[in-house]
């Protein structure tokens, strides 16, 4: 086992000693335009620990990982690896010893299936008549089987990415780095996009890889997980080292405080509602998926103004295919749907954002933005073609910068160009910002906000939570899809269940606890 002497950084400043650590990044600067993600960031990682990262939206958690996978170079410091000092210029390079990353947005071909993505690049080669050389998929299909079972982690190796689900992609994604061997291995927000079923899973899974000798890096905002499985925690802020603490004698408290930079209020001020006008009105909604199957049953409710209704509901039981038929995204097979006294059932989308309807989709990148588009284009996505910016059939640029400054500033968007910075190269987390504050602009009669915080840091996810009360306060209907149940209970004036496509129940907030309704999410209807 290497031992070497190694710098050992903190605020404090400098020390030497004998240690030992299989990751080393000394005073690593990296610069984009108009941004230092990262500023002379120096980190130290044991072997065999689990060792995470926190910090806010654009803290430059995920650019420091980039570097450490070789998909960006530093302008300015050092990588070691083993004690050897390393220059990594590619994804190769970094997988030649032993670092491995799992992206928070999966990197996987949707039309390959599990075992072509994961032996990608490193195929196992036959001869066919004993000089073609060919891909040996069955040997592909038979190694993916006994790998993904001896952690775990099973998967079927033939089926397709494009018919599975984002926690078996997540696997396939894991797969990948045990297939190549990996030792160092880096998840980037891995749970953002996971039930609290599959994120038990996960976890578990994370830490049966530490015992079996990996390296875990954990990029995370979510405190608790911290809190679960990591040894060390590094503290990142715009771009900066805060600080290195011990995760099992530090309080979520104290790491969300150094997170932010303040202290974080997780209790809500919630006034009394003051109920108006029916906005949204249900009847027998039913949804039908691709495959004819009904995922959406005969489903009816009201949002009033005034009212936050929220639906509750383990991940795949309707709610999503729901929120995208009353939003217009879905098509409906039965039923009706009225906004403020109006049938909209067949109404475009364009129509139903013009009569009053926002959406914030569960899916950023794929619904709710154009990716190529810079921030000011994103942030008018919706108003485009209304005054001021569109006169006489010309685009007015100057009024997409005004208002996209404005945006930028009023909800903290943290973008390295300001407006002109291309959405694509945002942070999850500040693309999502971006959604919500173009949502809300609109001032409309129906917000319809599903995982309105999903992957973002605590103090992010106390700005929304306080911005949909806002909206509510100020007489908006807002519709509200969550699979957080603790952001259910702190929000909802109203919670509907769904099971299986079915409303199980629906009631008056109060009424319920967080037990009760877990009990019906899981198909209790006594």
């Amino acid at each position: 086992m290497m031992m070497y002497f190694i710098y050992t950084y903190s605020q404090g400043g400098v020390k030497t000693g004998l240690s030992e650590y299989i990751v080393e990044m000394r005073g690593v600067t990296k610069r984009f335009p108009g941004i230092v993600a990262n500023d002379n960031v120096s980190i130290a990682i044991k072997k065999g620990e689990i060792y995470a990262l926190l910090g806010e939206n654009g803290a430059g958690k995920s650019t420091l990982m980039s570097m450490l996978f070789g998909l960006y170079e530093p302008d300015e410091g050092e990588i070691y690896v083993r004690g050897e000092k390393v220059t990594l210029e590619s994804p190769a390079a970094a997988a030649k010893l032993g670092i491995g990353m799992v992206h928070q947005h999966f990197r996987l071909i949707s039309n390959y299936t599990i075992a072509q993505n994961i032996v990608l690049g490193i195929e196992p080669k036959k001869r066919l008549l004993g000089f073609l050389p060919t891909v040996d998929i069955k040997k592909a299909n038979r190694d993916i089987a006994e790998l993904s079972r001896r952690y775990g982690l099973e998967v079927d190796p033939t089926q397709k990415i494009e018919d599975v689900g984002v926690s078996v992609q997540q696997r396939v994604e894991i797969l990948k780095m045990l297939y190549r061997e990996a030792e160092i291995l880096i998840f980037d927000e891995p749970t953002a996009m996971l039930t609290p079923q599959e994120i038990e899973f996960l976890l578990k899974i994370i830490l049966e890889l530490r015992a079996g000798g990996k390296t875990i890096i954990l990029i995370t905002h979510k405190l608790e997980e911290i809190k679960q499985v990591a040894d060390r925690c590094a503290v990142l802020a715009r771009g900066k080292l805060i600080g290195v603490i011990d995760a099992a004698t530090t309080s979520t408290r104290e790491m969300a405080n150094m997170m932010v930079g303040r202290e974080v209020e997780t209790d809500i001020d919630k006034k009394p509602a003051n109920f108006g006008r029916e906005i949204l009105k249900v009847e027998g909604l039913t949804v039908k998926n691709d495959d004819g199957l009904e995922v959406v049953k005969n489903v009816g409710f009201s949002v009033r103004a005034g009212e936050i209704f929220a639906v509750a509901g383990v991940s795949g039981n309707g709610q999503i295919e729901l929120a995208d038929a009353v939003a217009g995204l879905a098509k409906t097979s039965g039923g009706r749907i009225f906004l403020d006294g109006e049938e909209i059932t067949h109404a475009s989308v364009r129509d139903r954002i013009l009569a009053g309807m926002s959406y914030i989709p569960e899916d950023r990148q794929n619904v709710g933005l154009v990716l190529d588009f810079d921030l000011a284009e994103n942030l008018a996505l919706k108003s485009y073609f209304k005054e001021p910016f569109c006169r006489k059939g010309f685009l007015n640029r100057a009024a997409f910068e005004e208002h996209g400054n404005r945006l930028i500033e009023e909800y903290d968007i943290r973008s390295g160009q300001g407006t002109h910075t291309q959405v694509r190269s945002m942070s999850g987390g500040n693309q999502q910002k971006a959604i919500i504050a173009r949502e809300i602009e609109l001032e409309s009669k129906l917000m319809i906000f599903v995982q309105p915080t999903r992957g973002l840091d605590i103090g992010a996810i106390e700005n929304i939570r306080r911005q949909i009360l806002a909206e509510r306060d100020a007489g908006r209907a807002v519709l509200l899809v969550s699979l957080e149940l603790d952001e259910i209970m702190a929000l909802a004036d109203t919670i509907g269940v769904i099971y299986r496509g079915q409303l199980l129940k629906t009631a008056p907030a109060a009424e319920l606890t967080s037990r009760k309704v877990g009990e019906y999410m899981m198909g209790v209807s006594a």
